[in-house]
């Protein structure tokens, strides 16, 4: 993949960092990830995804709130858009092979996921669960702005963590 076509915007009162007019914390993927997997550890992979599914929702929510007025984006462009720059902050290379903001439905396939390193390649279950919520609360968004809200849930179906190629993410109306 290219070199990211994100501006990083330094204030030197704060040292704070920006990117889409947005604030960022820049940490090492190992260090994310031991932290992610320890806290795991200690609730269980249900209870920490219970934990944090909700703020993860609203965050990608207002995430693509937020680009939408910046960029001036609209419909299946603010999720593109959203797909792509989770893509080129290092959580894994997300593509869109469905998408229907009407329906509330979307496939959302993640290669190289951050999460499955040579650590966690063979761990034989779903590591990258916490994308799924990021997804439904992206596509409420644009589901919203469509003309068409709902309330929509995610699963990752398949990870590549338990043998696959890549892992795979259903988006659909909550049940």
């Amino acid at each position: 993949m290219a070199k990211p076509e994100i501006e990083i915007d330094v204030d030197p009162a704060t040292g704070r960092w920006f990117v889409d007019k947005m604030p960022m914390i820049l940490v090492p993927q190992h260090f994310y990830n031991n932290n992610h997997f320890a806290i795991e550890g200690a609730l269980g992979a249900e209870a920490f995804d219970a934990a944090l599914a909700p703020a993860g929702h609203l965050s990608a929510y207002v995430w693509c709130k937020k680009q939408a007025e910046v960029y001036g984006l609209e419909g299946v462009d603010v999720f593109a858009h959203y797909m792509k720059r989770l893509s080129q902050r290092g959580w894994g290379l997300f593509s869109i092979l469905a998408i229907d903001p009407v329906a509330g439905t979307a496939t959302i396939r993640l290669d190289n996921s951050s999460f499955v390193t040579d650590e966690t390649r063979n761990a034989g279950r779903k590591l990258c669960y916490m994308f799924a919520p990021w997804l439904a609360g992206a596509l409420e968004f644009v589901c919203e702005q469509a003309g068409a809200p709902k309330k929509l849930e995610a699963r990752e179906v398949q990870c590549a963590a338990e043998g696959h190629d890549f892992c795979l993410y259903e988006v659909t109306p909550a049940a």
